[in-house]
């Protein structure tokens, strides 16, 4: 298989090249499950686990291979590896992993394009796509945002105008799957050596998408509910799938819960006209609650923000800060310490009365 079709560039081939010599192969994650992977190679498709070692070196779960890493690998029979080096990432898709602990859950590596996929049914919804494209900002990948089943949809022109409202200048794509509708531009946006994600709910069409893309029927598909517009999460795996023209889509399951592991520069990022605004008040550490000459209070007041936006960026610039104190000890001791002094006044306030 021709890697540099599949995206291996002069970067990829300096990273491995210390690999080389130790008689390791490139090869790239199309699947991974557990610590079971599928690689693609120069010499073919090969199955493969991690090595004791780089168990061993690797520091967190979050760092060992997933769907779309660059790795080395030893062969070590036919059709057989074992992965001994992660290759660094240029970009990575991630979320918080579920539970209380703050770790990373991995999604998809070294992409360079998102279809955030969005249906236009019961599935539409600007909130989560804003969702969305914070984590895309923190990825270092560019975002598409496609919205399909169009042939479902009567009002797709307000629909599209609503998106391109909240998709901060990335291009907004209707398409209908079933039908093949709109997919020269969608088309256009694949090229050789280029990844693309597909990510979205479940239901939303990815597979069906990659499917036509394909031209073929490569990924199995379901039908929705009719009821509510939900999936049932017929993609149960991450898969990077060459394209044959050159290029790979990467299929994911329907994510229902999208926690962020992001910081607040790309929640600022997804929301840049909140930002600019931002950057207008009298103080630099405003609010935007009581400060006298805040921009944003103002242009709240004269209807220049949709209050439903203003609500969505205050509650993911919240999640955002609480992930950058938890991840950094040092401005978590200092958040506690404030915590602590404010508590400390309180107690002092109230015994005074």
């Amino acid at each position: 298989m021709n890697l540099e079709s599949l995206g291996a560039d002069t970067c990829v081939f300096g990273a491995f090249a210390m690999h080389a010599s130790r008689g390791l192969v490139l090869g790239r994650v199309a699947t991974s499950q557990r610590d079971q992977y599928r690689l693609y190679t120069e010499s073919g498709e090969v199955a493969a686990e991690p090595s004791g070692a780089l168990w061993y070196r690797t520091s967190d779960v979050a760092s060992m291979p997933v769907v779309g890493d660059w790795v080395a690998a030893r062969l070590v029979a036919p059709g057989q590896a074992i992965v001994e080096t992660v290759l660094p990432r240029r970009s990575c898709f991630a979320r918080r992993a579920a539970g209380r602990r703050e770790e990373q859950q991995p999604i998809a590596a070294n992409i360079d394009l998102v279809f955030l996929v969005s249906g236009l049914d019961g599935d539409f919804n600007l909130r989560r796509l804003e969702r969305y494209l914070t984590l895309t900002a923190e990825s270092g990948a560019k975002p598409v945002v496609v919205l399909n089943k169009m042939d479902l949809c009567d009002y797709v022109a307000a629909r599209m105008a609503e998106t391109e409202a909240v998709a901060g200048g990335a291009p907004v794509l209707a398409v209908s799957a079933r039908s093949g509708a709109g997919f020269e531009s969608l088309a256009a946006h694949l090229a050789p050596g280029r990844t693309v994600a597909l990510l979205g709910s479940s239901g939303a069409g990815k597979s069906t998408i990659i499917n036509r893309l394909l031209g073929e029927e490569r990924l199995r598909t379901a039908e929705v509910r009719e009821a509510d517009s939900r999936g049932r999460h017929t993609s149960t795996r991450r898969e990077l799938v060459p394209l044959p023209q050159g290029g790979a889509l990467i299929d994911t399951p329907g994510m229902r819960e999208l926690r962020l592991w992001a910081g607040t520069e790309s929640v600022e990022a997804a929301f840049d006209e909140i930002a600019a605004l931002a950057a207008g008040c009298r103080y630099r550490d405003c609010s935007h609650e009581r400060e006298e000459g805040c921009a944003v209070a103002a242009a709240l007041a004269d209807g220049a923000i949709d209050p439903e936006r203003w609500a969505s960026y205050r509650k993911l610039w919240r999640e955002a800060r609480h992930h950058e104190i938890v991840s950094d000890p040092v401005a978590a001791r200092e958040q506690k310490q404030k915590w602590k002094r404010i508590h400390k006044a309180m107690r002092k306030r109230y015994k005074s009365r």
